[in-house]
C-alpha cells in the first residue's frame, strides 16, 4: 500500500484520520498510548511542510454534541507531545473549522471536534455518509488513513472520504498491517490466542474463525463465564450474557479436545471494589452472591505455561479488572509470559494496551502492540476491513 513516503505533501492540506479514542477522567487523558502512536505520521507530515488537519472520534456520543466526549483534552495532550500548539476550533466542518484550516500554514496542526457529534459519521445510509464525507474532504488535498482502530467501521471518515480523493496509509496503519499479516500468512506454531476483557460481544463471534486457526485458545476475563455456564457451572453474579451460553456450548463442541482452555480458579468478591473482601475459589465453586474479577493463581500459571510453548501469541482482553490491584495478577502473569519467551507476540486492543501500560510493561517488550481491538480481531480472522478496502480502491 502507498504511504505518506510516496507522496508530496509540502504546502498541501492533509486530512489525517487518526484514532484518538482515549480514556478521560475529569477532563484529563488517563492513557495517551493511542495519541503517542499517531506521532510518527503527524511529525513526518509537519516536518515536510504539510498543513495537517486531524480528525478522530471519542466514545459514543450518539450523533449529537456532548461535551463529555469533546476532543478538547486530547488536543491539549497532543500539543504537549508535539511541543507546539494544536489549533482546536471546536467545530467539525462549520465556519470555525474552515477558518482555522484556511489560516493554517506549513507545519501547522488543526484538530477537528469529535466526528461522532455528527450522526452522518456512523450512518448506515450511504447518501448521508457521502454528504458528510464531501464536507470533510473539501478543504483537503490528500487523505491519510492512520486510525487503524476504526478501520473495521464503514464510517464516513474511514470509508467514504478515501474514495473521494488521493489517499495513502500513515505509518501506524502500515505497521499494523505488516505485523498482523504475520498472524494470517506467516504463523509460527504453536499459535496461542488469549481472549478476555469485559466487551464479550465484540469478541464472541470471532471464536468460530479462531478455532479453525489457533492451536490453543486461553479464555479469561468476562469471556470465560458463558463457557463456564455452558459446562453447567454456577457463575454467581459474574458478568454474563445469558444469550451467549448456547453459542459457547457450540464452540466447545466444535473445538478439538483441550483446544479451548478455561480458568480452573478465580478471584471473587461481592463487588467490584479494591477494598472488597476477596478470595480464590475453584471455578466450579463460585459463591452465589459473588462475582469473578480475575483468573486465579492456578489458572494464571497454566496460561503462562501454555504461552511459554508458543511460536505465536495473540492477546486481546485483560484477564480481570486490572485497574484494581487485587484483580490484576492474572493480566500481569499473561503479560510477563508474553515478554519472556521467543514467540512473536501481538497485543491487540485498546483495553489490553492500556493494561500493559498501567502494569508497567514496556511496549517494545512485545512483538507488536496494536491500537485496535476490534480491528485487529477482524483482521486476523481474514475479514476485509472497510478502511483498508477503501485505500485499495483509491
Amino acid at each position: 500500500m502507498k504511504t505518506i513516503g510516496d507522496v508530496a505533501v509540502e504546502g498541501r492540506c492533509v486530512l489525517v484520520r487518526a484514532d484518538l479514542n482515549v480514556p478521560l477522567n475529569g477532563g484529563q487523558v488517563t492513557d495517551d498510548g493511542r495519541i503517542r502512536a499517531s506521532l510518527p505520521t503527524l511529525t513526518e507530515l509537519m516536518g515536510r511542510g504539510a498543513r495537517v488537519v486531524v480528525c478522530a472520534h471519542l466514545g459514543r456520543p450518539g450523533g449529537r454534541e456532548d461535551l463529555r466526549y469533546s476532543l478538547a483534552p486530547v488536543a491539549v495532550r497532543l500539543s504537549q507531545l508535539l511541543g507546539r500548539e494544536v489549533n482546536f476550533p471546536g467545530d467539525i466542518t462549520g465556519p470555525a473549522a474552515r477558518a482555522a484550516i484556511a489560516a493554517s500554514g506549513p507545519g501547522d496542526v488543526v484538530m477537528l471536534e469529535n466526528l461522532r457529534f455528527n450522526q452522518a459519521e456512523t450512518s448506515k445510509d450511504d447518501m448521508s455518509r457521502g454528504y458528510f464525507a464531501d464536507e470533510l474532504a473539501s478543504p483537503a488535498d490528500l487523505y491519510v488513513a492512520d486510525g487503524f482502530g476504526a478501520m473495521h467501521r464503514r464510517h464516513a471518515s474511514v470509508y467514504d472520504v478515501p474514495l473521494r480523493m488521493t489517499s495513502v496509509a500513515g505509518y501506524l496503519v502500515q505497521a499494523e498491517v505488516t505485523a498482523l499479516r504475520r498472524l494470517t500468512e506467516q504463523i509460527r506454531r504453536p499459535y496461542v490466542v488469549v481472549l478476555g476483557g469485559a466487551k464479550v460481544a465484540d469478541k464472541f463471534d470471532a471464536f468460530g474463525s479462531l478455532i479453525a486457526r489457533a492451536d490453543r485458545i486461553l479464555v479469561g476475563g468476562a469471556m470465560a463465564f458463558p463457557f463456564l455456564a455452558a459446562r453447567g457451572l454456577k457463575t454467581g453474579t459474574s458478568l454474563l450474557e445469558a444469550s451467549q451460553v448456547a453459542a459457547a456450548g457450540r464452540y466447545l463442541e466444535q473445538a478439538a479436545p483441550g483446544q479451548i482452555e478455561l480458568p480452573s480458579d478465580l478471584v471473587v468478591a461481592a463487588g467490584m471494589a479494591a477494598d472488597a473482601p476477596h478470595q480464590v475459589v475453584a471455578a466450579d465453586a463460585i459463591p452465589a452472591g459473588q462475582m469473578g474479577l480475575d483468573i486465579g493463581p492456578e489458572s494464571a500459571a497454566r496460561f503462562a505455561a501454555a504461552i511459554g510453548t508458543a511460536g505465536t501469541v495473540f492477546w486481546n482482553g485483560p484477564m480481570g479488572v486490572f485497574e484494581l490491584a487485587p484483580y490484576a495478577a492474572g493480566t500481569r502473569a499473561v503479560g510477563q509470559a508474553m515478554t519472556g519467551g521467543s514467540a512473536f507476540t501481538v497485543v491487540g486492543g485498546g483495553d489490553t494496551g492500556a493494561a500493559i501500560r498501567a502494569l508497567g510493561f514496556a511496549e517494545d517488550a512485545f512483538g507488536h502492540v496494536s491500537t485496535g481491538g476490534g480491528a485487529s480481531l477482524e483482521f486476523i480472522q481474514g475479514k476485509t476491513l472497510p478502511g483498508l478496502a477503501a485505500l485499495d480502491a483509491s
